[in-house]
């Protein structure tokens, strides 16, 4: 768990990164969507995205903005698979979980997602039909995110219980520490570490 908390970090700062550089991702996109003459449809899925990169970037700077993207949406993929490996969960954090791999499905219609308070994603486009075009893009990161949070919140606060209901859990780490000629418990007094 302790894995997928630092990973899910690491995830949270590549995004903080990506939202301070909005207005450069805006312009990549409005960029590469007038090289592609696809000015009238709002961006939709990740593969759109892709796309534009691979078929449509003419400027390094674009071409990295569009990339911190889509690797952000790649290491949210991976989290989801590794979440699916590291608590099999209930109907709760299945459904958690599900939410989240649809939204970050390649081929998913996100346009319509927005995100509400406390981000304020969509409030910083500046006019309306930005809002209508890239709401969906930038709103992305934040429900995602919000929803591993949660997820997290909620497996650890089960998996606690659990542990601390299964007395053959807790008898299973004294045995552990025990066989590695450990103490199961500290003796009072000074350690070195």
């Amino acid at each position: 768990m302790d894995k997928v908390t630092e990973t899910l970090r690491s995830i949270e700062q590549n995004y903080k990164l990506f939202q301070q550089q909005q207005f450069t991702f805006i312009r990549a996109l409005e960029h590469t969507r007038d090289n592609a003459r696809d000015l009238w449809r709002p961006v939709a899925t990740i593969t759109q995205v892709q796309t534009y990169m691979d078929h449509h970037c003419n400027n390094s700077t674009d071409r990295r903005m569009l990339s911190l993207f889509l690797r952000i949406c790649n290491d949210l993929q991976k989290l989801c698979r590794s979440l699916e490996t590291v608590h099999p969960g209930d109907s709760v954090s299945n459904g958690i979980l599900e939410r989240c791999k649809l939204l970050l499905d390649d081929n998913n219609d996100f346009s319509a997602i927005r995100a509400t308070y406390p981000h304020s994603v969509v409030q910083r486009l500046s006019y309306t039909e930005a809002q209508n075009r890239y709401g969906g893009v930038v709103s992305l990161f934040p429900i995602i995110l919000d929803h591993l949070r949660e997820w997290v919140a909620y497996t650890k606060k089960n998996l606690m219980h659990y542990l601390q209901e299964n007395d053959d859990f807790q008898n299973y780490l004294y045995e552990s520490r025990r066989q590695k000629h450990e103490a199961p418990w500290k003796p009072p007094g000074r350690h070195p570490f």
